[in-house]
């Protein structure tokens, strides 16, 4: 496969991918999807009944990147490879999404608290002769938290657009006490993977 140019099309509206891709030095292009409005999603995010955590963020991500990509074609941009991702958060086989409010935050915060779960991040990239994709799981075990820290952190701006109500990037790294797998892919993109899924794709990387 002969490379391609060094930018893609990123498929995602996390500033934290965006950051992630920066610093392997991948340059992007977005080709954000509609998520909401009257016309509803390109791609739904809700779970499937009985959908194990796997199976539904692979699903979404794969999803994604075959939207994101047709949409490309459909409006005849330049030929780059297109990435999307999918991050999900699980404990007891139970999928916890955004949290849509303050005590739904503070209840998955509740039941993460002095345990372990799974952080899954599916990633899939899309060429005119590429696809395919990874998921990676991370383990995470959080410290016995006390109602105060759990209420002091709801009442930040940073539980309600990530997956199980909290970012490891952020505040919540103090309830942290042990992970076991990518520090990135918690983040939303385990760099490590996705550097190879790019260079596989044909991307050029440093």
């Amino acid at each position: 496969m002969k490379p391609v140019e060094r930018k893609i099309y990123l498929a995602s509206k996390s500033p934290r991918r965006r950051e992630l891709l920066r610093q392997i030095s991948v340059d992007f292009e977005l080709l954000l999807l509609r998520s909401d409005g009257p016309r509803g999603a390109d791609v739904t995010e809700e779970v499937l009944p009985d959908e194990p955590a796997d199976v539904y963020v692979r699903r979404v991500a794969n999803e994604k990147a075959d939207f994101a990509f047709d949409l490309s074609r459909r409006r005849h941009l330049r030929p780059r490879p297109v990435l999307t991702a999918d991050t999900t958060v699980a404990i007891d086989g139970a999928i916890l999404g955004k949290p849509a409010g303050k005590d739904e935050a503070q209840a998955m915060l509740r039941q993460l608290s002095g345990r372990t779960h799974q952080v899954l991040t599916t990633v899939a990239v899309r060429t005119h002769d590429f696809s395919d994709s990874f998921t990676q799981v991370s383990q995470v075990r959080f410290a016995a938290l006390k109602d105060s820290d759990i209420q002091a952190y709801c009442a930040t701006s940073e539980p309600y657009d990530k997956a199980g109500g909290y970012g490891i990037q952020g505040l919540a790294a103090m309830f942290i006490e042990h992970i076991d797998g990518s520090h990135s892919g918690i983040m939303g993109l385990p760099l490590f993977e996705t550097a190879d899924l790019l260079r596989r794709a044909g991307l050029r990387l440093p």
